[in-house]
């Protein structure tokens, strides 16, 4: 019926084209040119805040928000171990340490063990956190929104301040997803914390194919950040640079494209929750965003009952594409030296979730097929 159903493709049916073509026929395709800021504006204002810099990757923006943060390879950072690793590897990049915490039902950063840490493992001096075993600061905590379920910023806002701790939110997977109630009730992912990022790679929600935003409280340091992704230039003429500086500035091309993407935000929104929806009505055990979250449903996560590989392997052959949630960080060679905290739920969703086809062009009649050939293998 079906030749191939891919898990979360790119859906180029707006203007792209028409702005990809100015872009080329004006010859502004690099990192100059009136697209990039059209689309840093563009994202500022859908968002609500004041500014954003756009740069050629998550990857990238979370390099630069970790620099900016003041992050250095004396310190340690708390992070997510269910997440993907690019999360961690600019970390790496830095040589900062991780600490690698459990996840939420909801698949988030959990705060209470956050909390728990730092009451248990850590003491204050002089308005800073130190870890006791290691006698090493303890400098910010990196809370990652999964899949369009968000991360629990109330707790984590309020250990952060209990504990003098600097918040980056990761919302590479986020955009459009807004807080539901509480003292951030509609404020978007990304508005909460010090500092945030958001991806643009192929498979999120809109795409500029490969690009990241960053997002800043404090609009200097926001404008560091645009200084230093410009390779740092004081003087273009001259080339005078009075800082290390990178090669992280967005494309004009990849601006184009992230435009036309962004005019169709809130209908691509709402086909993946109708699709989200179409896989529930067949009960599919999907699991939720929860309560605190009004969800851009990026990624449906499945739970198998213990039959995640038969599934995938079983879908792979009726050519329906599926993927399995992220290798956890504390099990991969470059970040198992590091501490973990009380990981359990990680572990477990680790072994049970499988997700499934969501792109935002994928049709009724493709989201009722699928969901038949699952209830079929699972039963």
């Amino acid at each position: 019926m079906f030749d191939f159903i891919p898990l979360s493709v790119p859906n180029l049916k707006g203007r792209e084209l028409e702005y990809v073509t100015q872009a080329v026929e004006t010859e502004w395709v690099s990192s100059s040119g009136p697209y990039i800021l059209d689309f840093e504006q563009a994202i500022a204002q859908y968002i609500g805040v004041d500014d954003a810099v756009a740069v050629q990757s998550g990857t990238a923006a979370l390099h630069m928000v970790y620099l900016e943060a003041g992050i250095t390879d004396e310190d340690m950072v708390i992070m997510p171990d269910l997440t993907f690793i690019g999360t961690l590897n600019p970390i790496g990049y830095i040589g900062a340490e991780p600490i690698l915490f459990d996840c939420d039902e909801f698949l988030c950063i959990d705060p209470e063990k956050i909390e728990r840490f730092c009451a248990l493992e850590c003491d204050i001096r002089d308005q800073q956190l130190f870890h006791k075993g290691k006698n090493k600061r303890v400098k910010a905590i990196v809370a990652a929104h999964i899949f369009g379920a968000l991360c629990d910023m109330e707790k984590i806002m309020d250990i952060a301040e209990r504990y003098h701790l600097t918040v980056i939110e990761d919302a590479s997977e986020s955009l459009g997803c807004r807080f539901s109630t509480g003292r951030y009730a509609e404020r978007h992912a990304g508005t909460i914390g010090d500092f945030a990022v958001i991806s643009f790679n192929g498979n999120k929600i809109i795409t500029t194919g490969g690009g990241g935003i960053i997002l800043a409280r404090n609009k200097q340091q926001l404008e560091h950040i645009r200084y230093l992704s410009r390779q740092s230039k004081d003087d273009e003429l001259r080339f005078i640079h009075n800082e290390i500086g990178y090669n992280y500035r967005m494309t004009n091309l990849q601006a184009a494209l992230g435009l036309a993407q962004l005019e169709q935000l809130d209908s691509f929104v709402e086909i993946k929750k109708r699709n989200y929806e179409i896989y529930e009505s067949f009960g599919l055990k999907l699991l939720s965003y929860g309560a605190r979250t009004i969800s851009n449903y990026w990624f449906y996560s499945l739970l198998t009952d213990n039959r995640r590989d038969l599934l995938i392997e079983q879908l792979a052959e009726k050519s329906i594409q599926t993927r399995p949630v992220w290798e956890l960080m504390h099990r991969l060679p470059p970040f198992s030296k590091y501490i973990t905290f009380e990981i359990e739920k990680a572990a477990y969703y680790h072994t049970e979730i499988v997700n499934i086809p969501c792109s935002s062009n994928l049709t009724i009649e493709a989201v009722e097929y699928v969901a038949t050939e699952i209830k079929d293998i699972l039963g």
